[in-house]
Formats: C-alpha cells, structure tokens, sequence
C-alpha cells in the first residue's frame, strides 16, 4: 500500500510557559498544505528476500542519520510491540519535504506510518488510539492523523479544528536549506502569554494577520539568520497578504491573492521554492 504524507505550515506560534518537564507549552494553528512525501508499505509476503522485521529505504532528498532512528521505523516498532501478529515488511520512503525546516515532514512521515500499518495489517485502531500513539513519537505527530486546520495547545498535541480556509488564496513557501537547531531556539525566546490567543486571532481577516499575528521564533531566527529575514521582507514587497516563518524555521511562507502575479528573485539552486493552490 503507498500513502502521501503531507506537510503543514504554522500559523502563528506563541511560546506560553516552560515545563517543569523541560518543554515548552505552545499556542499554533497547524495547517496542511499539498506537498507531499511517497511512504509505501509491502508485507514481507509479497517480497522475495526473507527477514525477520523491517527493511526501511530511502530515495530522494538524503536524510542524515541512522536509518534505524527514523520516526517510520519507530512507528512500525511501537505497533509491533502492541501487534505482535504484524509481519516482517518492506518500507519505502521517497522524500521531497524540505528536512528541518519547520514544516512538520518527518512528524508526517511517522503519523502516515502509523495509519498504513493500521489499514496494511487490519489493526482496528481508531483515530483516537493512532492519536495516544502518534504523540509518543513527537508532538507534531498527532496533528496529522487528523490533517485539518487545528488549534494546538500544550506541546502541540492538544488539537481543536478550527474553521480556517485559505482556499481562496496560494501559498509560496522559500527554504534557503538553512537547519535551525529547535532546541536552540526554544532557549533564545522567553516565554510568556499573549495578550490575544491565536485562536481568536485567526477569526479576522487574512488582510489583518500582518498587525498580530506572530511567530516566537523569529526574533531569534531573523537575528541569527538575517537572510531568512530577508525572505519574508522580499515575501510582503512581492505582494503576499501575510507571511510568516514556519515553526521555528527555516522555512518562510507567504500567503497571495489566487490571482496575483508574483515575482521573485530566490536563487533556485540554492533555495527551495514552491507555489501551492491551497
């Protein structure tokens, strides 16, 4: 069986408390957007070399790291310890998410993985149990077993949908292949409560976004990296009606009118960029 995971952006992200846990409390909208990874699934059944768990490749942009730390691996090891009858498997994922960029792909990624594991061996689970599994794998995880615009809260794995649709509009998103330490950038923003949530934020006009609407992490980022700063300056001169880093980067993404010519002057061989209809 073949799934499509598919990344997010944040809308707004605001850094509430530090926990006595070492995390930190969050206030987001997750969001999904149409680009997406190619995860596929086969039984060892149907595959002619015999093993006794799992075969995990890749294809692709490369993915640093051991493969056997991979969140798909650790999906497909978390159900089995529970499913003990689920059989040796191939694996396959095909990236094209940008990594480490702030737009959720490998939390995608692993959250798919659980819900082809689900439907490939007939586990029953509900999205409530692939919910309780998908955040023992990362906070992002379990905002995409239900892939619609939410409202997060605690480290993100408290979900509210939320009535937001950007239909109406398209979506450039620029990497400039810059990896943002997460833990790095927690450390340089200090924590507090805004004076507006951003569920309510998000209830006024896409036009009104610029005014409040925020994400914690650019202070740092933009200080660190003035030349994703310079992004989402060149994002607003090009016309977009909001733009904003995404998570804690180094992603920037604008938001423009359907029908709005836009011009851009990003590098391609160095950037990534990517127009999406929403």
């Amino acid at each position: 069986m073949i799934t499509f995971p598919n990344c997010k952006i944040n809308l707004g992200l605001n850094i509430i408390r530090k926990r006595p846990d070492g995390f930190h409390d969050i206030e987001t909208i997750f969001y999904p957007v149409r680009i997406y990874d190619i995860l596929e699934i086969i039984p060892a059944s149907e595959i002619s070399s015999g093993y006794d768990d799992l075969l995990f490749t890749t294809s692709g942009t490369a993915i640093d790291g051991d493969k056997g730390n991979n969140l798909c691996v650790e999906a497909y090891h978390l159900l089995k310890k529970d499913f003990p009858s689920i059989p040796a498997a191939q694996m396959h994922l095909h990236k094209t998410i940008p990594i480490g960029a702030g737009l959720g792909g490998g939390s995608a990624d692993a959250s798919f993985a659980l819900k082809l594991l689900n439907k490939t061996f007939d586990l029953q689970l509900s999205d409530e149990d692939l919910i309780a599994y998908s955040d023992r794998l990362g906070s992002d995880c379990p905002f995409f077993i239900l892939n619609k615009p939410c409202f997060a809260s605690g480290t993100g794995e408290i979900l509210e949908p939320v009535a937001v649709d950007l239909r109406r509009y398209k979506l450039v998103l620029i990497n400039p292949g810059i990896h943002i330490n997460t833990g790095a950038a927690f450390s340089q923003v200090t924590p507090a409560l805004p004076s507006r949530s951003i569920k309510e934020l998000i209830q006024s006009p896409v036009s009104e976004w610029k005014k409040e609407l925020i994400n914690d992490f650019e202070a740092p980022v933009f200080k660190q990296y003035p030349e994703i700063a310079k992004i989402k300056d060149e994002l607003y001169n090009a016309g977009a009606v909001y733009a904003s880093l995404s998570g804690s980067g180094s992603t920037v993404y604008g938001i423009f009118e359907k029908d709005r010519e836009i011009n851009l002057s990003f590098p391609k061989q160095h950037y990534y960029v990517k127009i999406v209809e929403m």
